[in-house]
C-alpha cells in the first residue's frame, strides 16, 4: 500500500489522552468471513470467524453483536418510533409495519463459540446478547466463530434489495458486527433511527454471488482476474471458473466497518487521482444518469485532493463511489449514493459523504452520542470545498447551516448537542442541530480564534486522531493547543446547552471629541466581540474586545486597523467603550459584520447614523 496504515494499529492502545482521564486504548476486531447471496430470494447464509483483543483495563464477561437487519420488521424499534415520531422520515414512514415476510429484513445466528467452546447467546431485536464462556481478561485475544444467516429487506433505510432507482443490492449494516467497548462501556445501542460506532480490525471477506452481477465493496479485491467487470489487470485475460456464481475476495484493512453492493446493469470506470488513489464508479447504465456520472469522476479527484489539502493524506489506496441506498450514506472506503440526481447535486453529495472518509472513518467518534462531530465536521469541509470545486466563489460558504442553525434556536424545540442520535423529540431537530449547528461550530470556531488556527487544528487533529475514537474534548484540547486560548466555555455552551448568543448596541452618545458606546449581552452564551466602526470619511476602525474566560486575544488580520480594548467578563451584563472620534463623524458600527458569530437577532448589532438634511 502506499499508505502505512498497518504500522499504525500498533499505537491504537497507547499514547493520546481520552475524555476520561485515563490512558487511552481502544478494543481490536480481525473478520474472516464468506458470504453465499441467492439473487432469487435475497437470503444468504454467512460465516465469521472473528478475533477479538481486548486492550481495555478491564474483564469482560460479555459480548454483543449488532444484527441491524432485524430492524426491518414489523413491531421493531425502528418501525414504531417511524410510526410514533410526529415528524418520521419520509423514507420510512410505515413502511416497515407494511412489509410482507418475503421483503422483511432479518440476521440470525445459528452457532457461536468462543475458543471452540459454546457460548450463551440471545437475540434481543437488533443486538445479540452473548454470555462468554471464560472471561476475557485484559491483554487477552480470543477467536469467535460463528455460522449465520440473513434475508435482504427492501429497500427502506440505507440498506436493501431492489431500491427506487433499481440498485438491486445495497449491502450495508449486513453482518453480524460486535459492538464497541471503549471507556464509557459497552456501545450496544438498538438499531432505532441512525448512526453507529464500531471496532477498528481488518476485515477478509469472500463474497459469492450471481456471476452476473457486478460489485464494488470495502477493501482491494483480491482475485480481479477471475472477476473482470474492469477489475482485472490490464492485459491480463480474465480467468472465471466455471458455475452460475462468482466469488470476489476482499481485504480491508484498519477500517470498522465493511459494506458492499451489487448490480447486474453496473457501469464501472475507474479513475487514478494524482496522488495515487484509485476512485472506483459504479452506477446503472442508464443513458440519463450517465453524463452527470462521468463528469462527477474528474471533480471526486478534485474533492479528494482539497480534503488531503486541509485535512490529511487519505491513507487507503482507493475509495468507490457507487450508486445505491436512499441518498447517501458512508461507509469504509466507500459512499452509496443514489444516482438520479442534477449535476450539482451528485456533486455535492459526493463531497459531503467523501469527506466521511476523514471524519468519521479516520477520526472515528462515537455517532450516537457526538454525532455533530462528524455531520458537522463533515458539512464545514464539505462547504469549503464545494465554493472551491465549483467555483460557487460565496463570501460565507456556510450561510445554510447558519440560517438552518438560526430556525432552530429560535423554534422552542431545540435540544442540547449531547442528545443521542435516537433521542431527539423531532427528526428534524436532530438534523438541524447534527448537520448545521455542527457546522456552525468549527465555521463559529474561526470567529472566536481565527480562520489560521482553525487550519491548524484541524490538520493537528488528524495527526493525533486518525484510526481512533476522539471526543469533543479531545478536539478542543487540540485547538487550545494550537491557538493558546482557553476553550472549556465554548464547548460546554455550545454542544451541552442550548443557550444562544445576542450582543446589542445599546446606546452611541457624544461626550466631546469621543463617543461612548454601550454594548449589551442579551443571550446566555457568552463570546469575543468585534465592532467594525465605519466612518465617514470612508476609514474602518475595528474595535476587538476579548472574552475574559478566554485569557487570550485572537491575533489581528495583516493591514486591519485594530484596537484591542479591555476584556469583557461574561457576567456584566453590559460593556462600554470609547471611540477617540466624536459621534458626528461615525457612520456606522456593526458587531461581528463577518456574520459568522451565530447571534440570533442581528437587527440590534447595528447602529447607523441618522441621515442629516439640508435647510
Amino acid at each position: 500500500m502506499k499508505k502505512l496504515i498497518l504500522s499504525l494499529s500498533l499505537l491504537m492502545a497507547f499514547g493520546a489522552t481520552a475524555q476520561n482521564n485515563t490512558s487511552y486504548w481502544q478494543q481490536h476486531a480481525n473478520y474472516t468471513m464468506s458470504v453465499d447471496m441467492n439473487v432469487k430470494n435475497f437470503q444468504y447464509t454467512g460465516n465469521q470467524e472473528l478475533v477479538y483483543t481486548n486492550n481495555s483495563p478491564d474483564t469482560l464477561n460479555k459480548v454483543y453483536y449488532h444484527l441491524f437487519f432485524n430492524a426491518f420488521q414489523p413491531g421493531s424499534e425502528m418501525d414504531v418510533r417511524s410510526r410514533t415520531i410526529s415528524d418520521p422520515d419520509r423514507r420510512v414512514g410505515d413502511r416497515i409495519f407494511n412489509l410482507t415476510p418475503e421483503e422483511q429484513g432479518y440476521l440470525k445466528v445459528n452457532s457461536l463459540t468462543q475458543d471452540g467452546n459454546d457460548v450463551q447467546f440471545q437475540e434481543v431485536g437488533t443486538v445479540l446478547e452473548v454470555t462468554l464462556s471464560e472471561p476475557i481478561f485484559p491483554g487477552d485475544k480470543v477467536t469467535f466463530s460463528m455460522e449465520f444467516k440473513g434475508q435482504v429487506p427492501a429497500q427502506v433505510r440505507r440498506a436493501g434489495r431492489n431500491s427506487a432507482e433499481g440498485v438491486a443490492l445495497s449491502m450495508t449494516q449486513w453482518y453480524p458486527k460486535l459492538a464497541e467497548y471503549d471507556f464509557q462501556g459497552w456501545h450496544a445501542d438498538p438499531y432505532i433511527g441512525r448512526e453507529f460506532h464500531g471496532v477498528w480490525g481488518d476485515y477478509d471477506v469472500k463474497i459469492t454471488v450471481d456471476k452476473d452481477y457486478i460489485l464494488g465493496a470495502t477493501g482491494y479485491l483480491q482475485n480481479p482476474n477471475e472477476i473482470g467487470y474492469g477489475y482485472e489487470d490490464e492485459g491480463v485475460k480474465v480467468k472465471r471458473k466455471r458455475g452460475d456464481k462468482l466469488t470476489w475476495h476482499f481485504l480491508a484493512p484498519q477500517v470498522h466497518d465493511f459494506s458492499w453492493a451489487a448490480d447486474p446493469e453496473y457501469i464501472h470506470d475507474k479513475l487514478t487521482a494524482q496522488d495515487g488513489t484509485v476512485l472506483h464508479f459504479l452506477y446503472k447504465d442508464n443513458p440519463e444518469i450517465k453524463e452527470n456520472w462521468k463528469n462527477l469522476q474528474s471533480k471526486t479527484e478534485e474533492l479528494l485532493l482539497f480534503f488531503n489539502e486541509h485535512i490529511g493524506p487519505y491513507p487507503w489506496d482507493q475509495y468507490s463511489v457507487i450508486q445505491g441506498g436512499d441518498g447517501g450514506m458512508e461507509y469504509a472506503m466507500l459512499t452509496l449514493i443514489t444516482g438520479e440526481r442534477s449535476f450539482g447535486s451528485l456533486v455535492g453529495v459526493t463531497a459531503h459523504e467523501l469527506a466521511h472518509a476523514w471524519f468519521q472513518h479516520l477520526m472515528a467518534t462515537n455517532e450516537s452520542i457526538h454525532e455533530w462531530m462528524d455531520e458537522g465536521f463533515t458539512s464545514y469541509i464539505s462547504d469549503l470545498a464545494m465554493n472551491e470545486v465549483m467555483d460557487m466563489n460565496r463570501e460565507n460558504p456556510f450561510m445554510g447551516s447558519y440560517q438552518s442553525y438560526l430556525r432552530l434556536a429560535t423554534s422552542g424545540v431545540e435540544q442540547p448537542q449531547t442528545t443521542h442520535a435516537d433521542r431527539y423529540t423531532y427528526n428534524a431537530a436532530y438534523g438541524a442541530t447534527a448537520y448545521s449547528k455542527g457546522a456552525v461550530f468549527l465555521a463559529q470556531l474561526e470567529y472566536v480564534i481565527g480562520k489560521e488556527n482553525v487550519q491548524k487544528t484541524l490538520k493537528r487533529y488528524y495527526d493525533e486522531w486518525k484510526f481512533k475514537h476522539p471526543t469533543p474534548n479531545d478536539f478542543i484540547r487540540i485547538a487550545e493547543k494550537v491557538s493558546g486560548a482557553e476553550l472549556d466555555w465554548y464547548l460546554q455552551d455550545w454542544t451541552q446547552t442550548t443557550n444562544t448568543i445576542d450582543y446589542a448596541i445599546q446606546t452611541v452618545e457624544d461626550t466631546g471629541n469621543k463617543t461612548d458606546v454601550t454594548l449589551q449581552r442579551l443571550g446566555v452564551m457568552p463570546m469575543p466581540v468585534e465592532v467594525t466602526v465605519t466612518y465617514k470619511d470612508g476609514s474602518e476602525e475595528l474595535i476587538y474586545i476579548p472574552l475574559q474566560m478566554m485569557r487570550w486575544e485572537k491575533p489581528a488580520e495583516d493591514g486591519s486597523n485594530r484596537t484591542v480594548k479591555e476584556d469583557w467578563a461574561w457576567a456584566m451584563p453590559s460593556y462600554t467603550f470609547s471611540i477617540d472620534k466624536s459621534k458626528s463623524e461615525i457612520s456606522k458600527m456593526e458587531i461581528d459584520d463577518s456574520q459568522l458569530m451565530a447571534d440570533i437577532d442581528r437587527e440590534n448589532n447595528v447602529y447607523e447614523a441618522p441621515e442629516t438634511t439640508e435647510d
